[in-house]
């Protein structure tokens, strides 16, 4: 274990191209479209701590924790360009936190409005994760504006905790039931340099397991990560987000107190979550009831929760534990997660969310489950809020801030993890440097990398996915080292390196053990992978677009190709279906087997880009 610096957001700019493009739709249309949400639902008026018995809109016991992502969001943003609209509105719900917090520092709008007689006594009921999320908040509302306030309330309230977690233990449980505020201690610390709140956090850390602690009445201590002491733990159990906030924490902690056994621990969980219970777009949490992990390699298609904060959640923790351990495995997930199963989260438009990413929809199945009741079945169409809304603003934070997964460095080695078209400015070891990147990435497999800065190693990552590729130095070619999935090459001041990834189509295996995808293969072109939807490729079915029955041509080949509408890559390849003659509505439930199929022409879109033309059948994984 090492303790590598991170390039924050803050000193990268990413300035055209894919990432860009979406950076500009949150400004422009999502996080005023989640306002106008959040305000209809009363999440914003909460704040004023008015609500009574009868009210229309009665505050939820996470409303204070939507709100605190919004600000984030506005708080990333003004990082790069004020937004004085944005500003306005958060100096009134910083204004309306000061008025109504308890003297003490204490501040939850549902125990204070709803149930007053039962704050810190009910474990499951989020005041701790709502805390985090507002310090979180606050942390970044300080460091992109200056503005003290909201700092300092949140500094009151971390105190109370400290006070009746810690000190005088007059709370009625010891840990969060759902994590988070862990990580945001930490941050708390990093901005102030008070120690309690590092300590506060490792705290919560040291004693989670360790005690039997409440939970909900159908969930077993797996369900929030109680089940043993976090450095005993080796796999990824309960509640995705929960999960993954706290393995956040743990590496934090490890980092910050050089703890070895608490990294073991985490590197495991992140290992157990790679090899065996990821989606190959990046989510996680496989099962509806409790938006849980299940066993290893239970990863069901049409049932996929697979909900979105999840998917970012990993892509924090593997963010985290690059700062630990300089191995591609940390990049080669996180680049999993945003470019496809945290992308699809968002329409193409910037305004709705999916809550939950499946791999597969079935219209039929669908349609007839929401008529009879029978099983779950992820919604087929984003919405722009949610009861639990926990997504939009955690969605708009995320792309907002995603400079901050670009770069590490240690006072040998600078690493690239990310290829993302732009400048990256920042300070080492007491030296000013910049590194540039040109991309079309990731359409594009040629990354070109500018160094300005003292004589150093640079370390470019190659992608798992990535078969073949060339490297070179000022145009010539140059010697590199592999490590740990990086190339590693002298750089000095002025210097210019071409990477040319081979972005070739591939088709993909899932391991034996995934029932679901037995027989099966996906398709992937560089860090995409890619679906059908029944709206490009109709059948003669009247009842279905039948994706199921389509059968793959091992060497048919692909085209690449752009479509202007969605504004996406495609691929399109020749393939099989069974014949229209044979899937006739009068055809027998059971016949003979027969080798007849006729040929199609498969057209595939982004896995990301999918459902943003009405509800259709998608499918991931195809028959060959």
């Amino acid at each position: 274990m090492k303790n590598y610096s991170a390039v924050t957001f803050d000193k990268v700019d990413i300035t055209d191209g894919f990432w860009a493009q979406k950076q500009k739709l949150v400004r422009d249309v999502s996080v005023r479209n989640v306002y106008n949400r959040f305000k209809e639902t009363g999440r914003f008026d909460a704040f004023r701590m008015e609500w009574k018995e009868g009210d229309p809109n009665k505050p939820h016991i996470f409303w204070d924790s939507d709100i605190a992502k919004w600000i984030e969001t506005v708080a990333f943003l003004c990082e790069k360009q004020r937004e004085p609209e944005l500003e306005a509105i958060t100096d009134e719900v910083v204004d309306l936190i000061e008025k109504n917090r308890d003297p003490s520092g204490y501040f939850n709008i549902y125990f204070t409005v709803c149930e007053p007689e039962a704050r810190f006594t009910r474990r499951p009921d989020h005041e701790l994760y709502d805390a985090g999320h507002l310090m979180e908040a606050a942390v970044a509302y300080y460091k992109a504006t200056g503005k003290d306030k909201f700092l300092r309330l949140m500094c009151d309230y971390a105190d109370w905790i400290e006070k009746c977690f810690v000190i005088d233990k007059t709370a009625k449980f010891v840990t969060p039931g759902h994590e988070e505020i862990e990580l945001a201690l930490v941050k708390l610390y990093e901005c102030t340099g008070e120690r309690r709140y590092l300590e506060l956090s490792k705290f919560f850390i040291d004693n989670r397991g360790k005690v039997k602690e409440e939970t909900y009445d159908w969930a077993q201590s797996a369900y929030n990560q109680s089940h043993a002491p976090v450095r005993e733990q080796r796999t990824a159990e309960g509640h995705s987000v929960r999960a993954v906030y706290l393995y956040s924490g743990m590496a934090d902690i490890a980092r910050e107190c050089g703890d070895e056994t608490l990294f073991e621990a985490a590197d495991a969980i992140f290992d157990n979550i790679k090899d065996k219970r990821m989606y190959i777009t990046g989510g996680i949490g496989s099962a509806a009831q409790g938006e849980q992990f299940t066993v290893d390699y239970d990863l069901p298609n049409k049932h996929a929760y697979a909900e979105s904060c999840a998917a970012l959640g990993l892509a924090l923790f593997a963010r985290r534990m690059l700062r630990l351990n300089a191995d591609s495995k940390y990049a080669d997930v996180i680049e999993r997660v945003i470019y496809n199963g945290f992308l699809s989260s968002i329409s193409l438009d910037g305004k709705s969310f999916f809550y939950e990413n499946p791999l597969e929809v079935d219209m039929y199945l669908h349609n007839r489950n929401k008529k009879m009741g029978f099983g779950h079945f992820p919604p087929p169409h984003r919405f722009e809020v949610f009861g639990c809304s926990c997504c939009p603003p955690n969605i708009t934070r995320f792309i907002a801030s995603l400079g901050d997964m670009m770069y590490t460095y240690d006072d040998d080695t600078v690493f690239v993890h990310q290829y993302i078209h732009g400048d990256a400015t920042f300070d080492r070891c007491g030296e000013n440097v910049t590194i540039t990147q040109r991309t079309g990435y990731p359409y594009d497999g040629v990354v070109g990398i500018g160094w300005h800065g003292a004589p150093t190693r640079l370390a470019l990552r190659i992608p798992g996915w990535c078969e073949s590729f060339t490297l070179t130095k000022n145009s010539l070619p140059v010697a590199y080292e592999m490590k740990n999935g990086y190339a590693v090459v002298d750089a000095a001041d002025g210097d210019n390196f071409t990477l040319a990834l081979a972005m070739e189509v591939r088709l993909t295996d899932a391991h034996p053990n995934v029932q679901n995808n037995a027989c099966r293969v996906a398709v992937e072109r560089g860090p995409l992978v890619f679906c059908a939807e029944g709206v490009d490729n109709p059948s003669s079915d009247p009842a279905t677009a039948r994706l199921h029955d389509i059968r793959l041509i091992e060497d048919a080949g692909f085209d690449v190709g752009f479509d202007n509408t969605l504004g996406v890559i495609t691929l399109e390849t020749d393939a099989l279906r069974t014949c229209a003659d044979e899937a006739v509505p009068n055809s027998p439930l059971y016949r003979r087997h027969t080798s007849i199929r006729e040929p199609v022409r498969l057209r595939l879109i982004p896995y990301y880009a999918f459902a943003n033309r009405g509800d259709t059948d998608m499918l991931v994984w195809f028959n060959i």
